[in-house]
C-alpha cells in the first residue's frame, strides 16, 4: 500500500506541473527544477506519470477514493512541493554593518586631550648680605612635549641686569638676575605659564620620532655621583637576568630598585643624589633624587639611555595626598625618571613616588593599592607636577664655583659664597600655583 500511495501523489503531483517546464526537464533528461532551489528527489518524467496514472486506478478499486486522496495529502505534505517558476526577488538595500562591541581584551577609545593651564608665580627675597649678588632660578622646559608646554615668562623687581640661558642637551633653561653692591633689599618675582596634560605611555604603539644621538650618548654617560661601572653594573645585570628586551629590562629594574629602597623624609631637600655611595653603604634609602637617579645609573651601567627629570608639584594628586601639593610650595621639588627605547621613544616610571607612598600611606607588600600603583607608574606620569630640566653635574653661568648635582631650586652667591633655600634667614623662597583655565 505505501508503493501505490506514493505513486498515487507522484501522478496527482504531475497534474500540478507546468506542461513546458516538466518538457524542459524531459530534454534535459532530468528532473532537477530550473528555479535554482535544492529538492530531495528529482520530479518523475511524462511516463512515470502514466505509469502511476494506472496505478491510481488499481489503488481507487482497492480502497475508498477519499483515503487516497488523504494519503496524497500527507505524502505531499512530507516529500513534496508544487513545481512553480518563480523569478528571483531583487537583492536587498545592504544595511550597514552593525557596531563592533569591544570586549574585555579591546584597547580603549584614545582619550581626548584635557590641557591645564597654570600661572606658577615664584617670588625671591635676599637678605644680610655684601658685595654683588647673582641669583638662578630653573625655569619650566622650553622645549614642547605631548605632555607639556611653556608658554612664557615676565618678571620684575630691583635688579641690575637679568636673562635666560639655556642647555639643549639637558633641555635646561635658566633665569638669572644681578644686583650691584648696595643694592638695598635685592627682591624679584618671575611668573610662568604652563600648559599640562597626564602622561601616558602605550606599549601597543610604536613608531615615536628617534631622539637626537648626541642626546642618547650624553644619557649614557657617567656623572661624579652617577658611575656607570664597578657595582652598579654588576646590580644592574643581577636585575635583569637573562632579559634581552629594553623595555622588559627597564621593567626589571625598576621593580629592582621598588624592591630594594626605602624613603627617608629625614633627608634634606630632595636628596644627594649619590648612587655610588648608596651601593657602597649597602643602604638604599632617600628622598626622589636618591631613587630616580639609583634608577637612572642601573640603566645606564647597561646600555639604556636613561635620565632624571627635576620639578615642582603644583597642584593636589588624585592618587594619594602625599604625592600632590598646595599653597606655598617652595620645598615641593620632586624627581622622576624615563628611559629609552627604540621605537617607543622616552618611557617615563616614577620609583620614588611608589616608596612615599608605601611610606606615607603604610601600605602593605600585597596591598590592592600598592599593587595597582606599581603598576601604574611604570609609565605615567600624574602632571600635577612641573619638569624644569634633565641635567646632572650643573655648572651655573657666571661663576667658577663647585659644579652642583642638579638645579631644582633657586641658587645665590654674594661675595664669592654660595647659598639656597635651606639657609631661609638670607634666601626666602615663595612659590604660588594658580590653574587659569577654569
Amino acid at each position: 500500500m505505501k508503493r501505490r500511495a506514493f505513486l498515487a501523489a507522484s501522478a496527482l503531483l504531475s497534474l500540478f506541473a507546468p506542461s513546458s517546464l516538466l518538457a524542459a526537464n524531459k530534454k534535459k533528461g532530468t528532473g532537477a527544477p530550473t528555479s535554482g532551489k535544492p529538492t530531495s528527489t528529482a520530479k518523475p518524467s511524462g511516463n512515470a506519470g502514466r505509469s502511476a496514472g494506472r496505478a491510481s486506478a488499481k489503488a481507487g478499486r482497492s480502497s475508498t477514493k477519499a483515503s487516497a486522496k488523504g494519503a496524497a495529502r500527507r505524502e505531499s505534505r512530507r516529500s513534496y512541493r508544487p513545481l512553480v517558476e518563480r523569478t528571483s526577488p531583487p537583492p536587498a538595500a545592504v544595511s550597514a554593518p552593525p557596531p563592533i562591541e569591544r570586549n574585555a581584551i579591546s584597547l580603549p577609545d584614545e582619550p581626548l586631550p584635557q590641557w591645564r593651564t597654570y600661572e606658577v608665580s615664584s617670588t625671591i627675597a635676599v637678605n644680610n648680605v655684601k658685595g654683588k649678588l647673582r641669583v638662578w632660578l630653573p625655569l619650566p622646559q622650553y622645549k614642547d612635549n605631548p605632555w607639556q608646554r611653556s608658554l612664557g615668562h615676565s618678571w620684575h623687581g630691583n635688579f641690575e641686569r637679568a636673562a635666560v640661558y639655556r642647555d639643549p642637551l639637558s633641555e635646561m633653561e635658566v633665569f638669572y638676575a644681578d644686583w650691584k653692591e648696595g643694592s638695598g633689599a635685592p627682591q624679584l618675582q618671575i611668573v610662568s605659564q604652563i600648559a599640562k596634560q597626564d602622561r601616558h605611555f602605550d606599549i601597543t604603539r610604536r613608531g615615536s620620532l628617534a631622539e637626537r644621538g648626541e642626546v642618547l650618548r650624553h644619557c649614557l654617560q657617567s656623572t661624579q655621583r652617577v658611575p656607570t661601572d664597578g657595582l652598579v653594573r654588576l646590580t644592574a645585570e643581577r636585575a635583569i637576568g637573562r632579559i634581552k628586551d629594553p623595555v622588559a629590562q627597564g621593567k626589571a629594574i625598576y621593580d629592582w630598585v621598588l624592591d630594594n629602597t626605602m624613603y627617608d623624609p629625614s633627608a634634606s631637600g630632595i636628596g644627594r643624589g649619590d648612587v655610588e655611595a648608596m651601593l657602597d653603604s649597602g643602604q638604599f634609602s632617600g628622598k626622589s633624587a636618591d631613587i630616580a637617579l639609583l634608577f637612572v645609573g642601573l640603566c645606564r651601567s647597561i646600555g639604556i639611555p636613561a635620565r632624571p627629570v627635576f620639578g615642582l608639584r603644583i597642584d593636589n594628586s588624585r592618587l594619594f595626598a602625599g604625592l600632590g601639593a598646595s599653597g606655598n610650595l617652595c620645598f615641593r621639588q620632586h624627581c622622576r625618571a624615563e628611559f629609552y627605547t627604540p621605537g617607543y621613544g622616552w618611557i617615563p616610571v616614577d620609583p620614588a613616588d611608589v616608596r612615599k607612598a608605601i611610606h606615607d600611606e603604610r601600605l602593605l607588600h600585597a596591598d590592592p593599592k600598592l599593587v595597582v600603583l606599581r603598576k601604574l607608574l611604570f609609565g605615567f606620569w600624574e602632571m600635577n607636577w612641573i619638569s624644569f630640566n634633565a641635567a646632572l653635574d650643573v655648572r651655573l653661568q657666571g661663576t667658577s664655583g663647585r659644579a652642583l648635582p642638579f638645579l631644582v631650586a633657586p641658587q645665590a652667591e654674594a661675595a664669592g659664597h654660595r647659598f639656597d633655600i635651606s639657609d631661609s634667614s638670607r634666601l626666602s623662597y615663595v612659590v604660588n600655583a594658580t590653574r587659569i583655565d577654569g
